[in-house]
Formats: structure tokens, C-alpha cells, sequence
């Protein structure tokens, strides 16, 4: 039945999705008609909600496997060696944040997609609820003036016309298309119910689209607030935040995959509506409409007549008679029987006050204006709502997937902060969210720890070196203090030498000469060593 549709053409991503394989809890295949009544679908739909309960369980286990591994590496570990490098885990834990900020993104985009497909689907129910509210109005008030006031004239009519047998026989003919009217008024379709319906699903759905909206958001939010936690903690080592980070991260991890397989049953669930929803509309609606009806305002072809047309048309012709009737009687009767001027003139109001509701109601009864609403809705809904509901669940998963490895990331640079206290000697300065690798790089006082680490090679020549004999001349002093001048300077080559062969103390020391030393820049110690020699 959607296959005849010109103006509606259900987008690629619904096909793709609605031959997805259903199956019940029993794993029996299930048709993949749209059918939320019965519990064979519904099964179907909660099996592939269990994609991300699969999902979850498997990110667990890799966890677990991960963490017992790393525990046993850990125990296996030398003390006499070297720690590990934490600058490749950091990274990586700096790159996986990247990827949950790109994630992120495209979730933003699919909730606003989905909300908009939502909005429009909500909007179209509301407008297509007024319709069939103005439909219902107008049939109301001329059943009403037909029913109640012209009969009511009419009465009055036949006492004051008692005596012309005349005027009793146009009274009588106006009474049988009074009738005509009635009948036919009353013939048109009950929509009471489907206004009611609609009104209750549109303000249900809204209920539903904004809590959901809602919890993705703050699902989004709690992703970025974790990437920048994350880094947070690894800059500042503290361990307190890097458990508090993965308890929210282990939380975030169990709300994307369930994220995901409540987005998987949704967008399959809708999918399946968007193939063929003529047909789920015909079976929804044969209790209140007739399938001519349905199929009237479902297709709205120039070629399916109007079913309404005959009984709109028989109600105009039959105001229209009474009309002349009327314009009779005020001509020919009033001049005889001036006190039936009122009724007369009254008859005449309630004639043009029906005549022009018909002129209203044949306007909305036209198929244009729900058919368009209609349209809307399925616009909404199959295009914008699937693509977007797609789009979140591409976050849910690329979101599960890095959230996991951001916790073994996590979890191992929180196994490393303890050997990286013991071994304050061995800190990479290469390691941007290393703070004491900063502290130190800015200490004047610990500079020479640094030049051990870049000089290695001088550390071997150092363990062959030979201590001189002792001479007792006066001219090996100044040598030596020479030496020790450039150990003030600061030269990697002699920074960790020991003064040796000396004839003569050092010079003496106070705690005032060390404060003027440490406050001199390099220029000053060298100069100072100079003058010193000298």
C-alpha cells in the first residue's frame, strides 16, 4: 500500500532497519509487520533491546580480564626496575576523551534531530486535532438549530396558519426537508472518539519525548563532565578523584549501552510503522471510520471521490429550498397573518447560520487539510526521528566503546601513582600532566637532577676515574677551585664530581653567603668563580 504513495516515499534508513531479524524470546521468527498489540512483536522489540544488555555484559568481562591481567603484571613486576612509562597510558586516555567529545557531538545532533521529528509529529496531531474539533463543532450547532429552533418556529407556524391549508402544505414540505437535513448531518462519521484520541496521544507523546530528551541530555553533559575530570585527576595524581571518575564512568558505561538498545527497539519499532503505515492506520481506525474514509484521507487522490459529497450536497439543497419557502411566506403571508413575521424572520436566521456552518464544514471535510497534516506527521517522524535516533545510537556505542577504554586507562594510571611517589627520580618530563616533572623543571635548586638524567654517558666516565695523588704546591689550588667554580656554574660534564686532590679547604661558608648565592643569576656565579681563581 506505501508503494502507491506519490507524495510520500519512506527514506532508505527505514528499509534497512524494518529487515532487521525479528524474533520472539523463544527465538522463533516473528513477521515484521507493525503490530504494538501483539506480544509476538513486542517480544521481538525487547529482544533486540537486549542488544546493549549484551553489549554491557560484554564490556564487563573485558574489564575483568583487563584488570586481572594487569593485577597479575603487577605482582610479576621487579622492584629493582625501571617504572613503566605513564606518558603513552595518559595519552591514551587524552585521545579516548576526544573520541567521547566526538561522540558527544553527534549525540547532540541526533536529540535535536529526534526532538524536531518529535515536535513536528506532536504539531501535526494538534492541528489535525482542531480539525476534527471544528468538524465536530459545526455538526453539533446545526444539528442543534435544525433540531431545536426550526421545529420549534415551525410549531408556532402551524397554529397561526390553522385556517390556510396553503401555507400548512409549504409548512409540512419544509418539515420533510428539515428531516433531510437531520439525516444527513447525522449520517456523518462519529469523529468524537478519534478527536479524543488524538488529543490524548499527542499530549502523551510530548509527555514522553521531553523526559527523554531531557535524560539524553544529561547523559551527554555526564560524558563531558567525565573527559574533563579525567584530566583533571591525571594532572593533579589524586587518587580519591580518580575512583570518584570511575564510578562514573562504570555508570556512564551501563547508561549508553542501555541507551543504545532502548535507541535500537525504538528505531526498528518505528521503522517497521514508517513501510506501511496506511495499513496500521486502516486497522486502527475501522471502529470509528469505514475504509473509504480512511483510504479518502490517507491518499486524498483526485480520483477517490469525496464520501461526504452526496450528504453535504443534500443538505445545501435542502437549506436552499427552505429559503424560498420562507421568502413565500414573507411575501404572501405576512400581509394576512402579521404575528408570523417573527417566526418567519427567525426561520430565515437559522437558515443562513446553517447554511453557512455547511459552507465551513464542506471546507474542512475536504481531505487536503488533514491529508497534509498527515504528511507532516509521517515527515517527522520517518525521517527526522529515525535519522536521528540513528545518530544516537552511533553516540551510545561509539560512547560504551570508549568509555571503556577509558577506565582501563583510568584504572592503570591509578595502579601507577604508588611506584611513581617511591620513584620521584625517574619522572618523565616529556609527561604534559606531570606536575612534579614541572615543579622540578623550575626549581633552580634540583637542575642538576635533570642534567643526570640527559648526561648518562658521563655517569660511566665518572665510575673510571682515578683520584689523583696530592700534591702540596701552591699552584694545584687554584685548579681545584677552578673545577669548583664550574660545579657552581652548572656544567653537566662535572655537576656530580667530587672535589678530589685537594691541598686546601674549600672556602668557608655562612648561611648568609648561601642566601647571597642562591639569589645570583648564572652570569654572577661564573663571574664570581673568576674572581675567586684570581
Amino acid at each position: 500500500m506505501a508503494t502507491a504513495r506519490l507524495d510520500y516515499v519512506a527514506p532508505w534508513w527505514t528499509y534497512w532497519l524494518h529487515n532487521f531479524p525479528h524474533f520472539n524470546l523463544f527465538l522463533q521468527p516473528v513477521d515484521n509487520t507493525f503490530r504494538p498489540e501483539e506480544e509476538s512483536y513486542q517480544q521481538s522489540l525487547i529482544l533486540l533491546a537486549c542488544v546493549g544488555a549484551v553489549g554491557l555484559g560484554l564490556s564487563l568481562l573485558v574489564l575483568l580480564v583487563y584488570m586481572i591481567c594487569l593485577c597479575c603484571c603487577f605482582k610479576r613486576k621487579d622492584e629493582d626496575s625501571k617504572r613503566p612509562d605513564t606518558c603513552c597510558v595518559t595519552w591514551a586516555a587524552v585521545i579516548t576523551g576526544l573520541i567521547i567529545c566526538s561522540a558527544v557531538g553527534v549525540g547532540f545532533y541526533g536529540n535535536s534531530e529526534t526532538n524536531d521529528g518529535v515536535y513536528q509529529l506532536t504539531y501535526s496531531l494538534h492541528n489535525a486535532n482542531h480539525t476534527l474539533g471544528g468538524i465536530n463543532n459545526l455538526v453539533t450547532g446545526s444539528l442543534s438549530n435544525v433540531e431545536t429552533g426550526l421545529k420549534q418556529h415551525l410549531e408556532r407556524l402551524d397554529e397561526i396558519f390553522a385556517t390556510r391549508s396553503d401555507y400548512l402544505q409549504a409548512l409540512r414540505f419544509m418539515r420533510l426537508m428539515v428531516n433531510n437535513v437531520i439525516r444527513e448531518l447525522t449520517a456523518l462519521p462519529d469523529i468524537k472518539k478519534t478527536n479524543v484520541d488524538l488529543a490524548a496521544l499527542g499530549d502523551k507523546t510530548a509527555f514522553v519525548e521531553y523526559y527523554r530528551w531531557l535524560t539524553y541530555l544529561l547523559l551527554l553533559i555526564l560524558d563531558l563532565v567525565i573527559c574533563l575530570a579525567v584530566c583533571l585527576g591525571m594532572a593533579k595524581h589524586s587518587r580519591w578523584l580518580l575512583i570518584t571518575i570511575m564510578a562514573f564512568v562504570v555508570l556512564s558505561l551501563i547508561l549508553s549501552w542501555a541507551s543504545l538498545g532502548a535507541g535500537t527497539a525504538t528505531a526498528v519499532g518505528t521503522s517497521d510503522f514508517c513501510v506501511s503505515p496506511d495499513k496500521f492506520i486502516v486497522n486502527q481506525t475501522k471502529d470509528v471510520l469505514s475504509a473509504d474514509v480512511a483510504h479518502y484521507y490517507l491518499f486524498c487522490s483526485p480520483n477517490l471521490p469525496n464520501p461526504f459529497q452526496q450528504s453535504l450536497t443534500i443538505c445545501q439543497r435542502s437549506l436552499t429550498t427552505m429559503q424560498i419557502q420562507i421568502q413565500g411566506l414573507l411575501q404572501f403571508s405576512v400581509p394576512v397573518f402579521p404575528t408570523a413575521e417573527r417566526d418567519l424572520l427567525g426561520i430565515q436566521r437559522l437558515l443562513n447560520s446553517t447554511e453557512f456552518s455547511l459552507h465551513q464544514l464542506t471546507a474542512l471535510l475536504d481531505c487536503r487539510g488533514l491529508h497534509k497534516d498527515y504528511l507532516d506527521a509521517l515527515m517527522g517522524v520517518c525521517y527526522d526521528g529515525v535519522e536521528g535516533l540513528l545518530y544516537l545510537s552511533l553516540f551510545s556505542l561509539l560512547s560504551a566503546c570508549a568509555l571503556c577504554a577509558m577506565l582501563c586507562a583510568t584504572f592503570r594510571v591509578w595502579t601507577l601513582m604508588g611506584s611513581r611517589d617511591k620513584e620521584y627520580d625517574d619522572i618523565d618530563e616529556e609527561d604534559p600532566f606531570n606536575p612534579q616533572a614541572r615543579r622540578m623543571s623550575y626549581n633552580p635548586r634540583r637542575s642538576n637532577i635533570h642534567s643526570f638524567c640527559s648526561y648518562t654517558s658521563s655517569l660511566g666516565s665518572q665510575a673510571s676515574l682515578h683520584p689523583p695523588p696530592q700534591s702540596v704546591s701552591n699552584v694545584s689550588a687554584p685548579p681545584e677551585y677552578m673545577n669548583q667554580s664550574m660545579l657552581f656554574g652548572g656544567s653537566p660534564r662535572y655537576e656530580n664530581v667530587p672535589l678530589i686532590g685537594r691541598g686546601s679547604p674549600p672556602p668557608s661558608y655562612s648561611p648568609s653567603m648561601r642566601t647571597t648565592y642562591l639569589s645570583m643569576t648564572d652570569a654572577q656565579i661564573r663571574h664570581f668563580g673568576t674572581d675567586f681563581q684570581v
